[in-house]
């Protein structure tokens, strides 16, 4: 026998209304077909579910746990329903790290003037892809080194390089760093989802280096004093943090900002969603072109 999502609805009805004859109201079914459900999820699950006497009815422990899972289970199956009977009422965008750097505020705030309709979530993935292989996103936001091909994209803007220091670090108290001066130091490089690689230096001439495995676990390696790090403008505007200081990095190329989703399932909203990015990169002085 095959557990079914009208047994669990029957369990939920049941103790929700406390009655069988209640349940089978809300249903719209008989009460001897209430009683057959139950029965036949009972009988699925090999537990008894509810003790029942003239006068209550009452979950047993193995009930209580099930009750529990089916109300989570009904739950995603109905909003599953929402979304395909009512179309696509919610925009999950991923990123691996900053979402839309210093533009993240204002990029939520103008969807929910102009598109109320469809909710936006910004959520982070610590994945190449910022969600997106995996299915947990719609669109994703990509600075990363990565073989584009498999998807669609668009450009959207550049971010500028910069150097993340402790804060008691000596060159805290510059206004910038040249490149070729961090070979002299350890870098920290997160190599799963992090934007810099020794490519931007020459063979002779590239630092140390210590990986780490995320952005939070970079933060706290160049904190410690041990390390600096080098990441695009997003970083250092969405992870002002006590202990560390970004400095502007010299002599190196902006990092492009890409917006990407699976070819032949996008969403609705995707190309608007293109669109108010380049709208807020655009807009920002020295960002918008390498």
């Amino acid at each position: 026998m095959t557990l079914e999502l009208k047994q669990l609805r029957c369990l939920v009805a049941i103790i929700d209304t406390g009655s069988f004859t209640d349940a089978a109201l809300e249903l719209g079914v008989s009460q001897a077909a209430v009683s057959r459900t139950l029965a036949g999820l009972e009988d699925v699950l090999g537990v008894r579910l509810l003790h029942r006497t003239s006068r209550s009815i009452a979950p047993t422990t193995a009930g209580v746990q099930v009750l529990a899972r089916a109300r989570v289970l009904l739950s995603a199956a109905d909003e599953l329903v929402r979304e395909a009977t009512t179309g696509h009422t919610r925009l999950h965008i991923g990123h691996a790290w900053s979402a839309f750097g210093r533009h993240t505020t204002e990029f939520q705030r103008r969807w929910q003037d102009q598109h109320p309709e469809t909710d936006l979530r910004l959520i982070r993935h610590n994945t190449p892809t910022g969600g997106l292989a995996e299915g947990l996103c719609d669109l994703a936001v990509v600075r990363a080194p990565l073989d584009l091909k498999p998807w669609a994209h668009a450009l959207i803007g550049h971010e500028i390089r910069y150097v993340a220091l402790a804060s008691d670090d000596a060159w805290a108290s510059r206004h910038h760093v040249r490149l070729r001066e961090i070979h002299t130091r350890t870098l920290a490089i997160d190599h799963r989802t992090g934007t810099t690689t020794l490519d931007l230096w020459p063979e002779g001439e590239q630092p140390a280096i210590e990986y780490t495995r995320d952005v939070d676990d970079w933060l706290t390696a160049i904190s410690t004093g041990r390390c600096v790090g080098v990441t695009p403008e997003s970083t250092a505007s969405q992870y002002r943090r006590a202990g560390i200081t970004y400095r502007p990095l010299l002599d190196t190329q902006p990092v492009p900002v890409y917006l990407m989703w699976r070819t032949h399932d996008f969403h609705p909203a995707t190309h608007t969603a293109i669109a108010l990015a380049k709208i807020l990169y655009q807009g920002a002085s020295g960002t918008s072109a390498p």
